[in-house]
């Protein structure tokens, strides 16, 4: 289309060239001055003219003195060719001229084809909307026919999500053994699980494993402005599968377009919904002939309608959890395949100091390592680049050209020390990773703990414990400048030590006055907080208020006795600090233990 409409603009400017090249005239050697015809016989009487140039009805006049001018004959002077001849005056004629056949025709039919010009443009530019409207309503599925480069041996800190969708691939790879005995195969599969927990990657590797075609979009991309589009993309995916089937379609963010319905403007009508009920009625309507395994991802299984989580269309539900110690220790094994990596890297030490990383996570902090090495003009990673870029996702840059004051950095070092003395001898915890008081985006330093093992639940001391290490920075403060000159760094230390105490009082039955109970009430819009529940009296709202401060004050009586027990360390602890900034667990022992 743009190469034809290229030629048709080259030939108008063309023809438009060749007629105005026709017409130019070319003689400059005549000024542009014009005279009356009356002044040019006054010339010619005086003997003034040198030669005269006739075109027609214009006359060219040189003078004696060599300046031009033009006139032209107001009516056909017989005389004035004699009178030329007597003054021996130089003539040159010219034809008049007349126009040549290209001009005549360009003349009589040009605007016959500036109007076929106009029109063939017009009908190629409805042609090609037309064309973009259809393919606006087309699937923006992501097909990938050829086998995919990923399997079961990528995927790592799921084994038992693997062995829960395995018999997918038995069906995919063999479809007429399930059917033969009756068999019907889930026709759904929802993961839900938060986000980089690797659910797009399993379903890839499903795919893979399987050797089938892999269909892959996002919940968002049915969903525009136009109504009727979604639906006609959803129509077109599922066509499109079943001629490609055994196939996988895989919907990421499925939320995006399946919230429940009627609570949103325009209720049933909107384009959204309309895609949903599209959704619905595709998976009612492949049956088993068409082998096709549509696989959603969500992590708001709240929000999705009812209708798309039934049996019949999203069979399974299969919750994929944050990876423990030994997934996150098999997940760096796998990034780190292709990186050169010192000897000494240990992958297990580091897995203990990423609890609730995800994948994805982990995959970030192996690249920031990798990048850390090569900033550091160094051809392979090591633990220290590990270390460093673990601090940089847990507690933000380093800012190495903050001014800090010697009474800010004692402060800071008495701080920290309050928190690792308190961690370290109210349990004997040797989980205590290292302290610092470098300063970061999120803190002026911290005290870093490991998690040894997988704890899925916490008893009643656990949580005692860590409410007394979490007010141990600020009691060390108090000790040392007064309940006046207690610093604003504690904030969040309180925030989560009375979060922590809410829920022992709360929901955790912690409580011998109100006993084993379950107190909160907060909805699941989190808008309405538990002192909104009527069902719950006065009484008991102040009942809880006592308790939760009860339990604060205990702990940070705990707290304080240990710190004042072990005021030498606390001043040895922060030299050290103040001194080297940065403590790890040997150090530590040996300030705890009096041998540095």
């Amino acid at each position: 289309m743009d190469i034809l409409k290229n030629f048709f603009i080259w030939l108008f400017v063309s023809i438009v060239l060749i007629f105005i090249l026709q017409n130019i005239n070319f003689n400059n050697n005549y000024s542009k001055d014009k005279i009356e015809y009356s002044r040019f016989i006054y010339d010619l009487n005086n003997n003034r003219i040198k030669e005269v140039y006739i075109n027609g009805r214009e006359i060219l006049v040189t003078k004696k003195n060599n300046n031009n001018y033009i006139t032209y004959i107001p009516f056909y002077d017989s005389e004035l060719l004699k009178n030329l001849l007597k003054k021996n005056i130089k003539i040159i004629g010219e034809p008049i001229e007349k126009n040549n056949l290209l001009t005549s025709i360009f003349i009589s039919w040009s605007p016959i084809l500036i109007l076929i010009i106009i029109w063939i443009f017009f009908i190629k530019q409805i042609q090609l909307n037309n064309k973009n409207a259809i393919n606006f309503s087309k699937n923006r599925a992501k097909i990938i026919f050829n086998k995919v480069d990923i399997n079961f041996s990528d995927v790592a800190g799921c084994d038992e999500v693997k062995n829960e969708i395995s018999d997918i691939i038995f069906f995919l790879k063999n479809p007429e053994k399930f059917k033969n005995i009756g068999c019907r195969i889930p026709k759904g599969i929802l993961m839900v699980g938060l986000p980089g927990t690797g659910k797009t990657l399993l379903a890839k590797a499903l795919a893979g494993e399987s050797n089938v075609p892999f269909f892959n979009i996002s919940g968002s991309d049915f969903v525009e402005m136009f109504v009727g589009v979604g639906a006609s993309r959803v129509r077109n995916m599922f066509y499109e599968a079943k001629k490609n089937s055994p196939c996988i379609i895989f919907i990421d963010e499925i939320d995006a377009v399946g919230r429940q319905r009627g609570f949103g403007l325009g209720s049933g009508n909107d384009e959204r919904e309309q895609t949903l009920n599209q959704i619905l009625v595709e998976m009612d309507g492949f049956n088993t002939k068409d082998n096709i395994v549509v696989i959603a991802a969500t992590n708001r299984l709240d929000i999705l309608d009812p209708a798309l989580l039934r049996s019949g269309r999203f069979d399974r539900q299969i919750l994929i959890d944050l990876p423990d110690i030994k997934g996150r220790e098999e997940i760096l094994r796998i990034h780190t395949k292709k990186i050169f990596m010192d000897l000494n890297i240990n992958l297990s030490l580091i897995s203990k100091y990423t609890s609730g990383f995800s994948g994805a996570d982990l995959f970030n902090l192996v690249n920031e390592s990798v990048i850390l090495a090569i900033k550091n003009n160094k051809n392979h990673v090591s633990m220290d680049d590990f270390e460093k870029s673990i601090d940089k996702i847990l507690l933000g840059l380093e800012k190495s050209s903050m001014v800090i004051t010697n009474d800010q950095k004692e402060l800071t070092a008495y701080h920290e020390s309050g928190h690792t003395i308190v961690g370290k001898l109210i349990s004997n915890n040797d989980l205590l990773h290292k302290v610092t008081i470098i300063p970061r985006s999120k803190s002026l330093g911290a005290t870093c703990f490991l998690q040894e093992e997988n704890l899925l639940n916490f008893n009643k001391i656990k949580l005692e414990n860590q409410i007394s290490i979490l007010y141990g920075g600020r009691i060390a403060e108090e000790i040392i400048y007064g309940k006046n000159f207690v610093s604003t760094g504690s904030k969040d230390d309180i925030k989560k030590a009375t979060i922590i105490a809410r829920n022992m009082i709360m929901k955790w039955g912690y409580s011998y006055k109100l006993g084993p109970l379950y107190y909160d009430n907060i909805d699941l819009s989190n808008k309405k907080l538990f002192n909104n529940n009527k069902n719950i009296s006065e009484y008991t709202h102040k009942i809880i208020d006592e308790e939760i401060l009860n339990l604060i004050k205990i702990n940070y009586n705990k707290a304080k006795n240990i710190l004042i027990n072990n005021i030498n360390i606390l001043h040895n602890m922060k030299d050290a600090l103040i001194e080297y900034e940065t403590l790890d667990s040997i150090q530590i022992n040996k300030i705890i233990n009096k041998k540095l």
